[in-house]
């Protein structure tokens, strides 16, 4: 059985009271107490590097949503501001997952690395983003990332001005990143300045 450990970085205030954590995979069976020479902003800095990285030099995701009981995924193309506080992506609005969108905010976003190391599994690595998903109406926040979306995708230019679709943002709760198959690590980005 896994446990994780939960190292908090002291100066990691996101400003609204959330921190910048991360666990620690832990492989024996007992549940150890928090030991605060292991806490320190290191450790964070790496989990935040990693994710970073795999966000940065993906341009694919499958976007997971749920309804009637039901899990789904669906491949998106994605966007990200700066501080990887915020994704989004544009679907047609005449879809399942629209309707799953509007009905349900809570999403998870996966992206991963496998392309780049067939049969090589410990190679590998992953980020689950999790957050919750809102229909960006016309209008500046519309305009600014419909322009993010597709300066980074640019063959999606007429589909996200069309009238017949839905640009969404996700605002990230966590991030959980995955590495040599087991290693888990969370990082909770937190707002500039």
């Amino acid at each position: 059985m896994k446990q994780y450990r939960y190292a908090n970085s002291p100066d990691a205030s996101s400003g609204d009271g959330r921190k910048e954590m991360t666990a620690l995979c832990i492989s024996d069976e007992s549940i150890l107490p928090p030991n605060d020479d292991e806490t320190n902003s290191t450790s964070v800095r790496d989990v935040s590097a990693c994710v970073r990285r795999l966000i940065h030099s993906q341009a694919f995701g499958v976007l997971c949503t749920q309804g009637e009981g039901q899990p789904y995924g669906s491949l998106v193309a994605y966007t990200h501001d700066k501080a990887l506080r915020f994704m989004a992506f544009a679907t047609p609005k005449a879809t399942r997952k629209f309707r799953l969108l509007s009905e349900c905010d809570h999403v998870a976003l996966l992206v991963d690395n496998r392309p780049q190391f067939p049969g090589e599994l410990m190679k590998v690595e992953a980020v689950t983003a999790t957050g919750r998903a809102a229909l960006l109406a016309p209008g500046e926040d519309f305009d600014c990332w419909a322009g993010r979306l597709t300066e980074r995708h640019p063959y999606l230019r007429q589909f996200v001005r069309s009238t017949s679709c839905g640009l969404f943002r996700v605002e990230i709760v966590r991030y959980l990143h995955v590495r040599r198959f087991q290693e888990v690590s969370q990082w909770i980005p937190r707002a500039p300045g």
